[in-house]
């Protein structure tokens, strides 16, 4: 592993979505913090991934565990993978420790029971909101909305899409080549306004699920490989 590498927390990070960015950015050789409200739920997600992993015969992971706000003090990189309900209270905890750093944010406005419907929030988007509460001395970066988690755990190359949006284009090229790293191809997607599309589409492809049994991503075409 490379020390100029950065260090990621993956803050409320022990669900699927979560465990699955870790395991894909530990394989690449990053350092991988695991973040949580509590260190024990933690400390047994970065456990279990680490067995799954050396199941798999990889070993020599760096996954550690800590309470969300060790974990966003001891990051260069935070990402945040927590439910709508309890982004606005996450912020809040780690605000300071964000200072100067970027922030990853894969929040989606979701709204139980109907969570196949859009239901975007006044102020945008879940992006949008985070960078109101953490204010201009944090990047906030969206992305990883439309990567269904089952296929972030398969740990293997993935044929998805991710789309970045956020106002400043090289914390959206930082978290590009996180993307990469992850075995998916990243898109610059403009301004953090334009999270709300992305974070849209994700209820649009929840629906695709359901309604044909498969686990959606997006791709993007047209290119002719000049990403």
């Amino acid at each position: 592993m490379s020390d100029s590498l950065a260090v990621i927390a993956i803050l409320g990070g022990t669900g699927d979505l979560g465990t699955g960015l870790a395991r894909r950015w530990a394989q690449a050789g990053y350092q991988v913090i695991i973040g949580s409200r509590t260190e024990d739920k933690a400390v047994a997600a970065a456990a279990d991934l680490k067995a799954v992993m050396q199941a798999r015969g990889i070993d020599g992971v760096n996954v550690r565990a800590m309470e969300n706000l060790a974990a966003a003090e001891a990051a260069d990189i935070c990402a945040m993978t927590v439910p709508f309900a309890h982004q606005t209270g996450t912020l809040e905890l780690v605000k300071e420790a964000l200072k100067g750093k970027i922030l990853i944010d894969v929040t989606v406005p979701l709204v139980p029971p109907k969570v196949a419907r859009v239901q975007l929030p006044e102020q945008g988007s879940a992006g949008q909101i985070a960078q109101q509460i953490l204010g201009e001395d944090v990047q906030v970066v969206s992305a990883f909305q439309n990567v269904a988690a089952h296929h972030l755990q398969e740990g293997q190359g993935l044929s998805c899409d991710v789309i970045v949006c956020g106002d400043k284009k090289d914390a959206r090229a930082k978290v590009i080549e996180l993307v990469e790293a992850a075995g998916m191809r990243g898109f610059h997607g403009g301004s953090i306004a334009n999270s709300a599309a992305t974070e849209a589409l994700t209820s649009v492809l929840i629906f695709i699920n359901k309604q044909y049994g498969c686990h959606a991503g997006i791709s993007i075409t047209g290119l002719d490989d000049k990403a």
